[in-house]
């Protein structure tokens, strides 16, 4: 297998090279104003430490596969082309009004709750590009109203007159009949056809979205509109980088959804997140491959940590409603909880309560923190982990980076010290103590409103920043076990690497599995079955347009299913894909019941209330060769290495600087054990190994860090 994943965050751009059985990891600064800057930057580390070269290398490997936050980025700031919308007659209003909680969406509990203060976002399609279109489909899928043909050319000329440069169509109960959609875009690509000059992309809804709910579909396909034209060039920027490099074969893109595709198969609103979320998939594999069971993933780089849980079995957690910004959007999303919390994160002075604040404001890679000595004023996490002793200013990203800390020093003594009252390493000890605590309340409250219990989960940290905090988080959230996996500094771009050609389709349905008042199991076996097909078929499509044998693709069933009217609904998966009797009828109840006991607690469940199926998705997808993982058991027998210097270093619980033994990468052997306090440094990350634990390598290079 030769294979290139890269991860493109807002500090660093991680690469993960497999060369038959020799596996490279690399990082270099992100260069936002030509992101293929910094790939190839990274790339090129990458080849020279595997011995070939980038030409060779792009030539000889079976795929590049790519993830991305730059569709986050863009729609954080706004930056996106004039949307306009068609929609039916008489649900102008529907995209503005939102819903009776949208002032909310994207804001936290405290936000959410300042009703005085509330105020809705603003809208990403403004009012006057919104026109109305005369037709009618009802609920069932029945056309009560066509189409007006003249109506649809006068409104779509007066959005192009106002300036207009993409076009969304999100018509009424489209999900049960697309004809009008379908029939409009006919209509548009008439008056401007893709081969002329002032041609503009035009998405429709139900090919977004499969789900029933008028503003959530119409929101999605905006968002997909917002970020359309940012995703096309920069990926087209990437892809031609990469042609000029020598590789023929298509840019495979990373998706939320878990799965991955080629560019022109990737809709802008799949890329939200993907790095992140091949973080999570690459947690996922690990856990499968080494049997460690419940996992919750902490990715800490330099501008966010995201948190991600992996139950043991594998069962995914997904968002379908998730919300991207402040919008709320109907896409199925691999549940991630991001918190502005990275090395790069600003360190300001919280006034109201007298405190340190922590992000969500970053200093990215441009300037970056003040010790990068690139501008940078303000004071970030890096500054304060400097400033106690946990970084090697010489030895930081394998002498890349060289940190000055008389920057740090500065930057916190000009912010923080007078407002604070204290001298320079207390302020750097108090940001050490807050984003630990605040990333220790996020898993907690991460597994605790998911049903999981803290004591039962083991944490894989990764990230570029995550082993300099993992002891103090885990100490603050009650887990003792903390594993840091092969490769952890580009974690989420080796689980880039493993992820699947993978689409997910899905449709509303309102499906009874069991109706309690005349206890009765569902038997139209024929309807549930032609859903299913008609989403396979859409599955199977998608991944034989890209090259792959229909015969190779493979299906997965998932219902979303509650019990009566509750409004907790559970996304369950099966290992049938069709229903052929009542057999097959009781075992999607029963395995809905135990999947439910096990998030909810034996006992919640109600079958009483009935069983109901909201929606049906199938994730189409084909296998592929991943990355092997070896032991991570831990031993006896094992010996203390010998430390390459001493350090004095600052603790957050210890008042006075503790002598501290350094030790260098050829400490992390399977046969060692290093007590803390101490300080491993290695060309791509830090670890800081506390008071009260003890690090424990692993073969491959994989890192416990046990409590005692």
């Amino acid at each position: 297998m030769k294979r290139i994943s890269v991860d493109i965050g807002g500090t660093f751009s991680d690469c993960f090279l497999v060369w038959d059985d020799i596996y490279v990891e690399a990082k270099a600064l992100t260069t936002h104003h030509n992101l293929a800057f910094g790939f190839n930057e990274a790339l090129d580390l990458a080849c020279q430490r595997a011995g070939v070269t980038r030409n060779d290398a792009l030539r000889d490997v079976d795929s590049v596969r790519y993830a991305t936050t730059l569709g986050t980025n863009a729609l954080i700031e706004g930056k996106g082309p004039k949307v306009a919308a068609l929609v039916t007659h008489g649900f102008e209003d529907t995209i503005h009004l939102s819903r009776g909680r949208g002032y909310g969406e994207g804001l936290d509990g405290t936000k959410q709750g300042d009703m005085a203060d509330a105020q809705r976002p603003e809208p990403l399609v403004p009012r006057h590009l919104v026109r109305s279109i005369k037709e009618r489909v009802d609920s069932v899928g029945e056309i009560l109203v066509p189409v007006m043909v003249d109506d649809v050319r006068k409104q779509m000329r007066e959005l192009v007159d106002n300036g207009a440069e993409a076009i969304v169509v999100a018509l009424t109960n489209a999900t049960e009949n697309s004809t009008h959609e379908q029939q409009i875009l006919e209509i548009i690509l008439e008056e401007y056809p893709s081969h002329q000059l002032g041609a503009i992309p035009v998405l429709l809804s139900h090919q977004v979205s499969g789900r029933k709910g008028e503003y959530v579909r119409a929101t999605s396909t905006i968002v997909d509109a917002f970020l359309h034209q940012t995703m096309f060039y920069a990926l087209t920027q990437l892809s031609n980088n990469l042609r000029n490099s020598g590789y023929e074969k298509p840019m495979l893109v990373i998706h939320n959804s878990g799965g991955m595709a080629q560019s022109n198969s990737t809709d802008a609103l799949q890329t939200i997140h993907s790095g992140p979320i091949a973080g999570v998939s690459g947690a996922e594999h690990l856990a499968k491959a080494t049997g460690i069971g419940n996992v919750v993933s902490m990715d800490m780089g330099g501008t966010s940590f995201d948190i991600g849980l992996v139950p043991e079995g594998g069962v995914r957690h997904y968002d379908f409603q998730p919300t991207i910004g402040r919008w709320l959007v109907s896409v199925p999303m691999i549940h991630l909880n991001t918190l502005g919390a990275g090395g790069g994160s600003i360190a300001s002075f919280d006034r109201i309560h007298n405190a340190v604040q922590i992000g969500p404001q970053s200093a990215g890679s441009d300037p970056g923190p003040a010790c990068y000595e690139r501008g940078g004023l303000d004071v970030t996490v890096t500054d304060a982990d400097l400033i106690l002793c946990y970084l090697d200013p010489e030895n930081y990203a394998n002498g890349y980076i060289t940190l000055n800390k008389k920057r740090s020093v500065h930057a916190i003594g000009e912010t923080l010290c007078d407002e604070l009252d204290l001298d320079v390493v207390d302020v750097a000890k108090v940001i050490k103590r807050t984003v630990d605590e605040q990333m220790a309340i996020g898993i907690e409250k991460e597994l605790r409103s998911r049903g999981g219990l803290v004591e039962d989960y083991t944490m894989l940290a990764y990230g570029g920043n995550g082993p300099l905090h993992a002891c103090g988080i885990a100490a603050k959230a009650g887990i003792s076990k903390i594993l840091f996996p092969p490769f952890a500094s580009v974690f989420s771009a080796l689980g880039a690497g493993n992820m699947k050609p993978l689409h997910i389709h899905e449709r509303s349905a309102y499906i009874v599995l069991y109706e309690p008042r005349k206890r009765v199991l569902y038997d139209n076996y024929e309807l549930f079955n032609s859903y299913i097909e008609e989403l396979e078929a859409k599955g199977a499509e998608d991944l034989v347009r890209q090259g792959y044998n229909v015969e190779d693709v493979k299906y997965r069933l998932e219902l979303d299913m509650r019990y009566g009217n509750q409004l907790v609904t559970t996304a369950v998966s099966f290992e049938i894909n069709r229903v052929v009797g009542v057999a097959d009828v009781l075992y999607l109840i029963k395995t809905f019941a135990e999947i439910f006991g096990l998030r909810y607690g034996e006992g919640t469940q109600a079958p009483e209330a009935g069983v109901r199926v909201q929606t049906l998705r199938v994730a189409s997808f084909v296998e592929g060769d991943v990355v092997k993982f070896d032991s991570i058991k831990t031993g006896e027998g094992r010996t203390v290495p010998e430390e390459v210097s001493h350090r004095m270093v600052h603790f957050t619980d210890i008042a006075e600087p503790v002598q501290t033994p350094v030790y260098d990468e050829r400490a992390l052997k399977h046969d060692r054990v290093i007590p803390g306090p101490a300080i491993v440094t290695t060309g791509s990350t830090t670890y800081l190994v506390e008071p009260g634990w003890h690090l424990e390598p692993t073969i491959q290079g994989a890192v416990w860090l046990l409590k005692g």
